[in-house]
């Protein structure tokens, strides 16, 4: 057997150096961001998909009616088919922030509920679970809102005319010149239903997880990776359902910019957005591709809550 490796003077064993109360601090943010990160990287093209078919028909109830496969046919026919991973440097960014930041509050938030409901020799319950997941989401969503923008902008620049097209070459790019032209605050544009979306999916995916997993525990034979695998499902759903509406709006919201004529924005804001939306194309727009949203949001319930299995 191997002799486990010791302290030697002041340096940490590399044995011990997981075992360290800051590495253990810091491991759920590590793990959540490259989590999230991985993820990225795999669902890029329906991420680019689904803002395309956000985008799709503004300003118009009626007319044609995209599907994910004729918008991923048109971008692959109209360029190329990396031009699907469009804004992938903005995606990666904001998920070593975003996601980063949600799995670790999140996993700072439950084990204090889990240290209290221990004390008080109780369970922890869905809403304190929902409180967490509603408050993780928030917090993560306004450090990471300018890399989201980023990656809206970058993933719309292939609607506009080739004359008139920024042609970002990367996030800071992006980012350095969105911040130039129309100021760093500009870069937190759409935060409110950002945030709002973040909390939503955070409540369907980490808060349903959570339960979902707990309630098929108790009333089913599954295994313990089936059961995993099915609590995923269930709160991918949720956390589309809750979600896609604010991610609808949070993406035209981010997509906009000044008219160059008037000066004027598309949108005041949230409400003149949901306002306009439903006026001039109908309630059900919110929910257009909500299949490739689901698709999209899939890889991260899957990925991500089983970093929380011993909390729950």
């Amino acid at each position: 057997m191997a002799t486990p490796i010791k302290e030697t003077g002041n340096a940490v064993a590399p044995s011990d150096l997981l075992h360290h109360p800051y590495m253990r601090a810091a491991l759920p943010f590590i793990n959540g961001g490259l989590a999230g990160m991985t993820a990225t990287a795999v669902i890029q093209p329906v991420d680019m998909v689904k803002v395309r078919l956000q985008l799709a028909g503004e300003g118009a109830k009626t007319g044609p009616r995209p599907s994910a496969i004729g918008i991923t046919r048109d971008i692959i026919a109209t360029g190329k088919f990396l031009d699907l991973y469009t804004g992938l440097s903005a995606g990666i960014l904001r998920q070593a922030v975003y996601t980063t930041a949600r799995l670790g509050f999140f996993d700072t938030f439950i084990t204090t509920l889990n240290n209290r409901a221990k004390a008080a020799n109780r369970s922890v319950t869905f809403g304190e679970r929902a409180l967490a997941g509603l408050s993780a989401g928030g917090i993560a969503a306004m450090i990471g809102n300018p890399a989201d923008l980023a990656l809206v902008r970058m993933q719309a620049d292939g609607l506009k005319a080739p004359d008139v097209r920024a042609n970002y070459r990367s996030v800071f790019d992006a980012l350095g010149r969105i911040a130039r032209a129309e100021g760093v605050t500009s870069l937190w544009a759409g935060a409110l239903p950002t945030v709002i979306r973040a909390m939503a999916l955070n409540m369907g995916q980490l808060t349903f997880f959570a339960e979902a997993k707990t309630q098929l525990k108790s009333h089913t034979s599954l295994s313990t990776q089936n059961q995993t695998f099915a609590a995923s499902a269930i709160a991918g759903f949720f956390a589309s359902f809750l979600s896609l509406p604010f991610d609808f709006i949070k993406t035209r919201l981010q997509k906009q910019q000044k008219d160059p004529k008037t000066g004027i924005l598309p949108y005041r804001g949230v409400l003149d957005c949901a306002r306009k939306v439903v006026a001039e194309e109908g309630w059900l727009r919110f929910y257009r591709g909500f299949g490739t949203y689901y698709v999209r949001i899939a890889p991260h319930a899957l990925v991500s809550p089983p970093f929380f299995e011993p909390l729950i």
